[in-house]
């Protein structure tokens, strides 16, 4: 019985593994496709088709687009499919028929190219998914790449976003999400972490805005000169003030908060929970409600400082109340959002709110920003190494349990129900 399970496993793996290697093989195709001068010009034909709804400026166009770039791609990766044929011949040749399954898969992509590049509207229709035209469903993918997630390499950033089926390479490379040119405002802004944030966003090539409780502009020392940031001051309770200019951002960071430490008075209650959580759930809800055009839900995302004090003692329970609170909320509504929401679950970082802290928040921001280039959504940077456990667990259970027994509604992106979907409760006397 064991013999026969071993052979399973080791026909299956060299089947997934034979298809993984083909399609790493067409993403490094990509990328060299827009570094290699000679490979550019045929690549470029692709760029060429679409506009900015995925409808093709000319069916000429899109033949040719066919004949110059994915038949070529098509024939590199049928050659070096082989690799993984000749590797198991060597290693398990009893097994070498299941390591043709990647020769088989690309040999699919290659008719159907050619019959996209002889006019064939069918074979367009059934196999070039990622370019069909239409509303966009759902928000960019984590590990496949759907219509959203290839439109970003289209019309965001056409060096980054690489991956043609699975995003793994991009994730790689640190190119799947790119930041140059994106418009981010960044809450808590005169804070340790704000300032963090803003510096290493600024230079990654992002438009900041802070947005600050303060009066004072936020300057930022860049390469020994300093840089006025535009700042914009609001206070916690004035959200609705923020709307217009929420239009105009590609990235909200909610990083704003309070620690009352060992306080447990009403007063303290009352502002830990207006600080922590409504006031971050009312200025999500506003950015969410610009979420409404197709390039909108590709590019717009909410980043959201929750805390590790979601899974673990933060040794102050209403700071621990209020960012478990607002926590679970954020997991509620991702079930719905109509943009990626990414989790900010960070250890402590040294501040004028923890001044105990033992990371250094310039180093957390390099790798929040890092890792959301890695299109990670739960971004955990912490020296605890029970969180990485704990927090995937935790965000895993809850979420299931709110899809199991909580209902849409029929959401709009701002999260108003529309009238046909309202409910009537009946209150039991």
């Amino acid at each position: 019985m064991m013999s026969v399970f071993a052979a399973a496993v080791t026909c299956t793996a060299w089947i997934v593994g034979s298809v993984l290697w083909v399609e790493l093989v067409r993403d490094a195709y990509h990328v060299l496709s827009h570094r290699v001068p000679f490979l550019y010009r045929q690549h470029v034909w692709h760029h060429r088709v679409f506009r900015r709804d995925l409808t093709f400026a000319s069916a000429d166009i899109y033949c040719k687009a066919q004949w110059h770039n994915d038949l070529p791609e098509c024939l590199v990766m049928l050659l070096l499919s082989f690799g993984a044929w000749y590797l198991c011949y060597w290693q398990t040749p009893t097994y070498q028929w299941a390591a043709l399954a990647g020769t088989a898969y690309t040999t699919m992509f290659l008719v159907s190219c050619i019959a996209r590049g002889s006019g064939s509207e069918w074979a367009r229709e059934a196999t070039d998914l990622t370019h069909m035209p239409g509303a966009f469903t759902s928000p960019p993918a984590r590990w496949f790449v759907n219509r959203t997630y290839h439109w970003r390499h289209h019309f965001d950033d056409d060096d980054a976003y690489f991956c043609g089926t699975f995003t793994l390479v991009d994730k790689l490379m640190g190119t799947a999400l790119a930041l140059k040119g994106k418009t981010i405002a960044v809450t808590g802004a005169s804070g340790t972490l704000g300032r963090s944030l803003l510096l290493h966003l600024h230079q990654a090539g992002a438009k900041v805005i802070a947005l600050s409780s303060q009066s004072e502009p936020v300057t930022l020392s860049v390469d020994g000169k300093t840089l006025a940031v535009k700042t914009v001051s609001w206070q916690v309770g004035q959200e609705a003030e923020l709307s217009q200019l929420l239009e105009k951002v590609d990235i909200l960071i909610l990083n704003h908060g309070i620690n009352v430490h060992g306080e447990r008075t009403p007063d303290a209650i009352a502002k830990s929970y207006e600080v922590n959580t409504f006031s971050s759930w009312r200025l999500m809800e506003m950015f969410l409600a610009t979420v409404r055009t197709n390039e909108d839900i590709a590019t717009k995302e909410v980043w959201i400082n929750t805390s590790e004090a979601e899974v673990s003692p933060a040794v102050s329970p209403l700071y621990e109340l209020s960012k478990r609170t607002l926590g679970d909320l954020i997991t509620l509504r991702r079930l719905d959002a109509p943009c990626v929401i990414r989790k900010l679950i960070l250890g402590p970082f040294k501040s004028n709110l923890n001044p105990i802290g033992v990371m250094n928040s310039d180093r957390v921001a390099k790798q929040i920003i890092a890792l959301a280039q890695r299109d990670v959504r739960n971004i955990i940077v912490t020296i605890n190494p029970l969180t990485y456990i704990l927090f995937p667990l935790k965000e895993f259970f809850v979420s299931l349990y709110f899809r199991l027994f909580s209902r849409s509604g029929n959401l709009s992106p701002s999260g108003d129900r529309s009238e046909s979907a309202k409910i009537k409760v009946e209150i039991e006397r």
